[in-house]
């Protein structure tokens, strides 16, 4: 039977293969992200890999509070709960200074990094839990930096790790209605805009140095587990921080 699955950061990286996943599958999947075109050009690819695929574009900001109305709007105008939301939006800010004489890039570093990862899945999921449908799943994307630390002045790592507290609240919140809660916490996953213009070969390398694998993650490889964790065998794993990085969260 078709679910109805909206999921954010959709138009790249882990949320387009996370969709591209669901569609796979059959079911009808809303996908949200700010840039229209980029959309529509990833519902466009999708639907030209798996026919006859249900993907819907919603252009929408969701570090936002007003999007959560439009959210709301969208998901009633289908006449279906939503049976999963997987929230794939996030972005790495601009490094604030470090040198001790910048203490408004800093904070400036502190408020994107949580605006971008924090409030874009605190909205998304506080606007669509009541439409839930009951035996439902939230997937959250944290990553590695919750647990090493990210460059620049931290704000990243620490924006990723709100999101665990989040995630526990959310699992025993919606334990009764039996939605369960989890986050992910990739590793480098290549393929993805979260580096911006990309990163150099010796950044890249280094990275894929510090798995056990020896190689960078895929989107797909994410993607596969988001998917799990929304299915009936992955409905008992709730309020769990899942990292799926190459053996990469030691800095082997």
């Amino acid at each position: 039977m078709s679910r109805l699955i909206a999921v954010t950061g959709a138009s790249a990286g882990i949320g387009k293969a996370t969709a591209q996943r669901f569609a796979e599958h059959g079911d009808t999947v809303l996908l949200i992200a700010r840039r229209e075109k980029r959309l529509a050009e990833v519902v466009q690819e999708i639907e030209s890999s798996v026919p006859g695929a249900d993907v819907q574009p919603l252009a929408l900001d969701m570090s936002d509070p007003g999007s959560a109305d439009v959210l709301r709007d969208r998901v009633r105008a289908t006449g279906r709960p939503v049976d999963a939301v997987l929230c794939c939006a996030g972005a790495v800010p601009p490094s604030g200074d470090t040198d001790g004489d910048g203490m408004e890039s800093v904070l400036k570093e502190w408020q994107d990094a949580y605006t971008a990862n924090v409030l874009t899945s605190v909205v998304a999921v506080e606007s669509v839990t009541p439409l839930m449908a009951d035996g439902g799943s939230i997937v959250l994307y944290s990553s590695v930096a919750a647990y090493r630390g990210s460059g620049g002045t931290g704000g990243y790592g620490a924006a990723k790790a709100a999101l665990h507290s989040y995630v526990h609240l959310l699992a025993t919140n919606l334990g009764p209605r039996d939605i369960n809660a989890n986050a992910i916490a990739p590793g480098y996953v290549a393929g993805t805009d979260l580096f911006g213009d990309g990163l150099s070969a010796a950044r890249e390398n280094k990275l894929v140095r510090q798995t056990a694998l020896g190689r960078a993650g895929a989107p797909t490889d994410i993607a596969e587990l988001g998917f799990y964790l929304c299915s009936p065998p992955g409905g008992y794993i709730t309020s769990q921080i899942l990292q799926v990085n190459g053996g990469m969260n030691h800095g082997v």
